[in-house]
């Protein structure tokens, strides 16, 4: 999701900068200590140097120094394979760049045919009929699924795909920057949004499903595929688990509460065992407007999700978006979403024992008992960080494990100070989820996810992203993008940043390296931002080049060698002065905390959706909003359709700027950054 962390106040001029602000916000109320507090707790204490995870909890509190000191013997520990490519320089331009050596190839843009019968883009006479049958908007997470009895299952596969949210500015000629309005949920307007504007961005939500093929060097997709679709904000969908049918869940539309037409901001996600794709619901409140009745019984929860956001104003011309119309319609939206890419015809299923929350990823892996482990976080200033464990095990046989997530535990983590860390298990009845609390079955638990979180004494997190396992190693990686209200009586040795504008790296590392155990420990892989600005406290290894360090870390991937790769946003020119890309880490031995750049975004842009295919051979990479205008700049000229920052990739002047997937391959074959 955008993150550029930019102040809570008037004068924000699209959905974009609207939604970083929210995240930026916080609605965690205060009390439970935060991350920082319990980052200088641990690291003041005399067992700083023993160091829960090693070298890791050293560069942590004392910074890149620190691994110069290290004996003869630490310097050996084994470690990952090492990047092998030349280092991109960072300068920004206004086009995507990767490596020397390497080809990043635009698969598939905004507009561009899903569906056989799709039009022709054309950027000034769009329609929802239309964008229903082409690729929509600002494409986030991406999943491979290799194609059944594909003869190369790395070279022949289903790429789904997630389009998060919509920028009106920059794709309809006239519209401009709309009117951001003032403080949460007040009335905004919005000059020259129609009802058939609206229909365009209902239909540019969502997701995609395409065929993708490999020929001749080149990636391309296969047109009129059978497994084709587009997933839209009015897709019929499934809702099961706790709060399928729960009156909360029930409106004048769905009586039952057990069907929903479609899935809004989708972000990160992640892939199952049993081949299913899982798309995460993360900023819902902004597409709601409209004020509850004085009293209602949904006030409360619906002012800790920031519900009515109003980013937009669908509400204004569908009824269901409007909480004075259908105040309970909120309450279906939040959730990870499962949806089988080789079956069109399936209908999805929005999973609520997983929670209902800002969910940023739903990455798994499967524990040592069998049973499937998911994590998560919530994507705001000051939440949290989530796992989720079925209650039943991963068999194999797909048709015995397609439900597998409609029962298990969800936790939320406590980051203790000594360096070990507690999995809290929401679940009614137990501790304070009990009806003098305000629930009274596990529907309520998982509607009010965050409420129970905070009940529990969960620790608040600098805006926790994107939740990675690694198979080789079974340590977790939680992206925490940043946090600029952090107070500068939260500063210390560990983390001695009021103002957080970069963010960090936490490392997890299961108890037993079995991801359904109870506990675990934790250390900071790193701090980031620039370390050659002491103010900064950024903790890169002093290996990293100029070109290497980053901010913002937001998604990462694996790769196939347990290598760590990292996508940015919210790096811009007046900031960082480079663009947002994809570094890749050092996780392990003498380079740890070593970062080099593989590939940048053009201007405006964020990266998104990192995979690889199963031999590491392709890179896909997301490329969303390109040609936007940083708000924090004063010089730059605000962004529209007729004066984006870029007009990437087509580079055409009757042609705006476009949201891509990009396939990145080696010249000459082989593995990406070896």
């Amino acid at each position: 999701m955008r993150d550029a962390d930019r102040p809570d106040d008037d004068g924000l001029c699209n959905a974009s900068q609207r939604a970083e602000a929210a995240e930026d916000r916080g609605t965690s109320p205060a009390g439970a200590p935060t991350f920082g507090d319990v980052v200088a707790t641990r690291f003041h204490r005399r067992e700083l140097m023993k160091g829960v995870l090693g070298v890791g909890a050293i560069t942590a509190a004392l910074g890149p120094a620190a691994l110069a000191s290290r004996t003869a013997a630490a310097q050996t520990a084994a470690a990952t394979p090492s990047f092998g490519f030349r280092e991109l320089s960072s300068t920004p331009t206004d086009r995507a760049e990767v490596a020397a050596g390497y080809d990043a190839d635009v698969l598939i843009r905004w507009g561009d045919a899903v569906l056989a019968d799709a039009p022709a883009f054309d950027p000034r006479h769009q329609s929802g009929a239309a964008q229903a049958r082409q690729f929509g908007y600002n494409n986030d997470y991406l999943g491979y699924f290799p194609v059944p009895g594909a003869s190369d299952p790395s070279r022949h596969g289903l790429l789904c795909v997630n389009h998060e949210y919509t920028n009106e500015e920059l794709m309809f000629p006239g519209i401009g920057r709309q009117d951001a309005g003032g403080p949460l949920g007040r009335a905004r307007a919005f000059s020259g949004m129609t009802p058939e504007l609206v229909a365009i961005e209902m239909m540019a939500h969502g997701g995609s499903v395409i065929e993708v093929r490999r020929e001749d060097g080149r990636w391309q997709v296969v047109a009129g595929s059978r497994y084709a679709r587009r997933i839209t904000a009015e897709t019929a969908m499934e809702i099961t688990g706790p709060a399928a049918g729960h009156p909360r869940m029930r409106t004048a539309a769905d009586p039952a509460g057990r069907r929903v037409l479609g899935m809004l901001n989708n972000c990160a996600g992640g892939i199952t065992p049993w081949g299913t794709w899982l798309s995460c619901e993360e900023n819902v409140n902004g597409y709601f407007t409209g004020r509850l009745p004085e009293g209602h019984a949904e006030a409360v929860n619906y002012r800790r999700m920031g519900i009515p956001g109003r980013w937009y104003n669908w509400g204004d011309h569908v009824d269901r978006f409007n909480l004075e119309k259908e105040p309970n319609e909120a309450n279906r939206f939040g959730w990870v979403v499962e949806i089988d890419p080789f079956d069109p015809a399936s209908i999805p299923k929005k999973r609520t024992a997983l929670g209902r929350f800002k969910h940023e990823g739903a990455a798994g892996i499967v524990g040592r008992d069998g049973r499937y482990v998911l994590y998560s976080g919530d994507d705001e200033r000051y939440d949290y960080v989530y796992r989720f464990v079925t209650a039943g095990r991963v068999t194999g046989d797909r048709a015995r494990d397609r439900d597998l997530l409609d029962a298990g535990t969800l936790s939320v983590a406590r980051y203790n100070a000594d360096g070990t860390g507690d999995w809290l298990p929401l679940v009614f009845g137990e501790g304070p989820l009990t009806q003098a609390n305000g629930f009274h079955s596990q529907a309520d638990v998982v509607i009010e996810t965050r409420r129970a979180a905070d009940l529990l004494g969960a620790t608040r997190m600098d805006r926790p992203e994107d939740v990675e396992a690694n198979p080789a190693t079974d340590k977790v990686y939680v992206m925490l993008t940043n946090n600029s209200r952090r107070k500068p009586e939260e500063v210390d040795a560990a983390n001695p940043r009021a103002d957080n504008r970069f963010g960090h790296i936490v490392e997890m590392l299961p108890d037993g390296r079995d991801h359904a155990a109870p506990r675990f420990t934790w250390d900071i892989l790193v701090r980031c931002g620039d370390p050659s600005v002491a103010t900064v406290g950024a903790t890169f290894n002093s290996r990293t080049s100029q070109d290497g360090w980053f901010g913002m870390p937001d998604n990462c991937a694996i790769d196939a060698d347990g290598r760590l790769w990292i996508a940015t946003d919210g790096n811009f020119p007046s900031r960082t002065g480079r663009n947002d890309g994809v570094w890749a880490m050092e996780t392990e031995g003498a380079a740890r905390g070593t970062a080099k750049l593989f590939f940048k975004c053009p201007f405006g842009a964020e990266l998104c959706g990192p995979e690889f295919t199963p031999d590491g051979e392709t890179f896909f990479v997301a490329i969303q909003h390109p040609g936007e205008a940083d708000p924090e700049d004063a010089r730059a000229t605000p962004a529209t359709f007729e004066n984006p920052a870029t007009r990437w990739p087509d580079f055409a002047p009757d042609m705006p700027p476009r949201p891509s997937v990009l396939a990145i391959t080696r010249q000459g074959g082989g593995k990406i950054g070896s």
